[in-house]
């Protein structure tokens, strides 16, 4: 079953059945057949049908992004964000796809030798309900450039906005949605060719143990828990301000947030007064009200488990600052919060927080600062503030991360690879990288 609640009033809005596995295996047919025809188009004449669909959902970005913020409950200016962006994320991949992959003619003992890139076939995703436009989009787009078609099962908290999608993206591109309920999605995986998943380390692991099973390739983009790092000679209140919006944009519902903020003890005290005069700025409210700076958490069962996570915290000798209690009202509302000295022995030491929640960890120095960042089961990114950028840079290669960002908070650019290491999964997207992802790179020998 997939429902859809308003986050801000918690009322039912949207309600679908999950297909049959009969109704998926027939339209799993008719995709493959359209995914042939699809790949023998050339690169250019893939790309005009992606502009155009680009056109399309600029066209209607407005429209999305209201659907998104009645879903999610994100800000609408952030579920604007997340239109525009995804807008550009097709243009950026239907001008570069020709270049990246055309034939590469590579000098051997060979008459002739080369290097092609076809697709793998038909790639399986299943996608998180935090950006049901982005995500679906930054795996299915690059996929499409190749020549692959698309199967897309949407998390089941975000089945309006995910139909408005896929009607957008009409017949012309083989990008088809998978109304499947849990218990078909391992068998959709072994109908397919690939597999893309994006959200839980516990349900990576799940999926991608059944297609290692079946020998199917497979990227994950999972948890995070990023460190945040404040150096002495940093400027202190732009790393506050960076720091404050990274952890509470999107209501703290973002994997490549600032979650663990790392300051080394000479400018703690400094930074965390800063830290705290920028989350007092923060208001929450209506998410589709301009005013509005901290919207909603998407389900009550997320937020308990926020809850639940701080109050072990807070059992377990950490200060919590302010906030950590749960506001009485209609909504799935959670102040922003903020944890001082945590530690091993509490859960979010350990845990991704998905929420608008804070830690804050005391480092002796830059070498305690850097073991902090790196004792976490997560690896998706880090950012590190400091005057002296040089200095920062080998820092940065010492994080056991996909990502480091100096003076910026984490972010993903279209230009640059984006994944992590570690539990927060393997492979890449966006930029060349994550066009390779799902193409059978194939050597051609000619004597």
């Amino acid at each position: 079953m997939f429902v859809s609640t308003n986050a801000a009033n918690g009322q039912e809005f949207y309600r679908r059945e999950a297909e049959t596995w009969a109704a998926f295996a027939a339209k799993l047919d008719d995709l493959n057949a359209r995914q042939a025809a699809f790949a023998a188009l050339s690169v250019t004449e893939r790309t005009v049908r992606l502009n155009r669909f680009a056109a399309r959902l600029d066209e209607a970005k407005e429209m999305l992004a209201e659907m998104v913020c009645e879903e999610v409950g994100r800000c609408l200016h952030e579920c604007r964000a997340e239109l525009q962006k995804s807008v550009e994320l097709i243009r950026y991949y239907a001008r570069l796809a020709p270049e990246l992959l055309a034939h590469k003619t590579i000098a051997t003992h060979a008459g002739l030798s080369q290097v092609r890139f076809e697709p793998l076939g038909s790639v399986f995703a299943v996608m998180p309900w935090n950006y049901p436009v982005w995500q679906v989009l930054r795996f299915a787009v690059p996929a499409v450039c190749a020549g692959n078609a698309c199967t897309v099962k949407p998390a089941p908290s975000v089945a309006k906005v995910s139909a408005a999608l896929f009607d957008l993206v009409g017949s012309e591109l083989p990008i088809v949605p998978a109304w499947l309920d849990h218990g078909d999605t391992l068998k959709a995986i072994e109908y397919t060719d690939a597999l893309a998943f994006t959200g839980s380390t516990a349900t990576g692991r799940l999926l991608a143990a059944h297609a290692g099973a079946h020998i199917k390739k497979t990227v994950l983009e999972l948890g995070g828990s990023n460190a945040f790092i404040v150096l002495p000679d940093a400027d202190l209140a732009q790393a506050a301000k960076e720091a404050c919006y990274s952890r509470f944009r999107d209501a703290g519902q973002s994997c490549n947030a600032a979650k663990r903020i790392i300051v080394t003890g000479a400018v703690a005290d400094e930074f965390i007064a800063l830290f705290l005069n920028e989350c007092a700025k923060l208001k929450s409210g209506d998410p589709k009200s301009p005013e509005t700076t901290l919207a909603p958490l998407h389900r009550a069962d997320l937020r308990e488990n926020v809850h639940d996570q701080v109050t072990n915290a807070v059992e377990n000798g950490a200060k919590c600052l302010i906030g950590g209690e749960i506001p009485v009202g209609i909504g799935w509302f959670y102040p922003a919060t903020v944890l001082d000295e945590v530690n091993p022995a509490c859960r979010v030491y350990h845990e991704e927080v998905f929420g608008p929640v804070a830690m804050i960890l005391r480092a002796k120095d830059e070498a305690h600062a850097v073991a902090l960042a790196n004792d976490t089961p997560f690896g998706l990114g880090a950012a590190i503030y400091s005057a002296d950028t040089k200095r920062a840079w080998h820092l940065a290669e010492k994080i056991e991360a996909g990502s480091v960002f100096i003076n910026r908070h984490t972010s993903s650019d279209l230009r640059l690879p984006f994944g992590g290491v570690k539990n927060s999964g393997y492979g890449r997207e966006l930029s060349e990288f994550g066009l390779y992802e799902f193409v059978n790179v194939k050597t051609y020998w000619q004597k």
